[in-house]
């Protein structure tokens, strides 16, 4: 299994072994410090023959460069050092970490010209290394020893296997050091939830992501599961007529970190979580039906969450509930036309079992909401392809009845480049989900599915402000970007962290 890499920070030195990374900015300059580290000038005549000119997030190299001690020094582009912010230094930590092949030993040489440290850049280099170094491999096997191996090859092997050891050199490693405790948490955030996403179903079903959310009981986070019996009893029918078909019970997972002033009403998020989707009876086409273990990516991002908030004490109470459901297929499988009853009391046709998501959300945003009266509630979930189709795979939908928080959201997606869009809702479209047989449908027509599927959830809101992401898109399967290779991106944890720490914090 990929090994993560141990980060420490020091203040400026020549470093004597390993891998050296310097900085250059845009036309190839150097910081003294980074020159420091190549006192022959290898890098410098390196680069008209990498055609290397400092260009963002390119890089240029030596192997065993003359008059130093060191393995390779290798020079990554910086671009124009007035544009860097906490977002530039994240991805060209993604850039280091794409470099580091099996180096075990590496020194970072934070410097360039007219740069303006300060701890948060360290930091943010830092998260972009640890971001970018994920791999979900824990289901690779190797023999431990091939035929006719030698000891020799034996101890190399061991040596490579070592997470690198990466030092940061800055001018303040104090600072760095403090501000990279929160970005850590963060980062360790992001990364439950790639794992969370990158499970196969057979190895997460619904009481195993329960399990996996219990364990957060470790960071002062308190958690109640509860099983079927007892959403039957709250009368959830909307949500146990989708687990319905599954050997696999369902649950509901309750997290509440408690770190803001008691008087204070919480902060909710609420997150799909099917473990894996068949469609049920209106079965999903064989192609791509893989990709179905990833329908959890909005439960994912809210645990995922929560562990940031909790690791890094937070000072906000949030509570975050996620409804865990498999939709399978047997013979008790909820069928076309049925019509089950909500928390809410309000009855619900179920037209398309594939149109499931909404019918979990339905029954946890009202649970959410009766119970504890939050600030806010926002929900994510890989809801529609079409928000795919309405805007690809580089922005989330976001629909709400509440400007402000829409606004404050969008910020937070642009200041965390976890890109949301604001989609519309109304009253024309909430009319396509009245149903003549029940209070409402759970599709509408052909057209604007993924704001159908908005509306269906307003109704089950009351009047909280409220948000819905729709991350189908982003959360499994997006495009790579310079800190996620992952098929299991994580979206989410990133942006909502930063609308809690800008907007709702102490």
């Amino acid at each position: 299994m990929t090994l993560r890499p141990s980060i420490s920070f020091a203040k400026f030195a020549v470093p004597k072994k390993g891998s050296v990374f310097v900085f250059a900015a845009d036309g190839g300059g150097l910081g003294e410090a980074a020159k420091a580290c190549d006192p022959a000038g290898a890098l410098a005549r390196a680069f008209p023959v990498a055609d290397f000119s400092g260009k963002f997030a390119s890089s240029a190299e030596v192997l065993a460069p003359e008059g130093t001690s060191v393995d390779r020094l290798v020079a990554v582009g910086a671009g124009k050092v007035s544009a860097l912010d906490d977002n530039a230094w994240l991805k060209l930590g993604g850039a280091v970490a794409a470099s580091l092949r099996k180096a075990t030993e590496v020194a970072v040489i934070l410097d360039l010209p007219e740069l303006q440290p300060d701890g948060r850049q360290a930091a943010s280099l830092a998260a972009g290394i640890l971001l970018r170094s994920y791999a979900f491999d824990k289901y690779k096997t190797r023999k431990d020893k091939e035929d006719g191996q030698s000891d020799a090859k034996d101890a190399r092997k061991a040596e490579a296997a070592k997470p690198a050891k990466i030092t940061i050199h800055c001018a303040d490693p104090a600072a760095a050091k403090k501000a990279f405790a929160g970005e850590e948490a963060v980062v360790d955030g992001v990364l439950l939830a790639r794992d969370l996403v990158n499970e196969p179903a057979n190895a997460l079903g619904p009481i195993e992501f329960a399990e996996r959310v219990k364990a957060l009981e470790q960071l002062g986070v308190e958690v109640e599961i509860l099983t079927e019996k007892e959403m039957k009893k709250l009368g959830m029918g909307s949500l146990l007529g989708v687990a319905q078909g599954s050997p696999r019970g369902a649950r509901l997972a309750v997290m509440r970190w408690n770190g803001g002033k008691a008087k204070d009403a919480p902060l909710a998020f609420v997150g799909k979580g099917v473990t894996f989707d068949t469609g049920g009876n209106s079965m999903k086409p064989a192609s791509g039906m893989e990709d179905m273990k990833g329908d959890m990516g909005g439960a994912a991002a809210v645990t995922g969450l929560i562990h940031a908030l909790a690791t890094r004490k937070a000072k906000a109470n949030v509570v975050g509930v996620v409804g865990l459901v498999e939709n399978a297929v047997d013979g008790h499988a909820q069928r076309p036309g049925d019509i089950v009853t909500s928390m809410s009391g309000q009855t619900i046709e179920v037209l398309n079992t594939d149109a499931e998501g909404r019918l979990v959300l339905a029954d946890a945003l009202w649970y959410t909401n009766d119970r504890f009266k939050p600030k806010f509630m926002i929900n994510l979930a890989t809801l529609t392809g079409a928000i795919m189709v309405a805007l690809g795979q580089h922005y989330a939908g976001l629909f709400s009845n509440n400007d402000e928080l829409a606004g404050r959201l969008s910020g937070a997606g642009q200041a965390s480049q976890e890109r949301l869009w604001r989609m519309p809702l109304g009253p024309e479209y909430d009319k396509l989900i009245d149903s003549k047989n029940a209070d409402m449908k759970n599709i509408g027509g052909r057209y604007g599915g993924a704001i159908i599927a908005a509306q269906f959830l307003q109704r089950f809101v009351k009047d909280t402000p409220w948000a819905h992401l729709d991350i189908a898109g982003t959360a499994m399967a997006a495009p790579s970007s310079e800190i996620n290779q992952s098929w299991g991106s994580g979206f989410g944890v990133r942006l909502l962290d930063r609308l809690v720490r800008d907007h709702y914090e102490g």
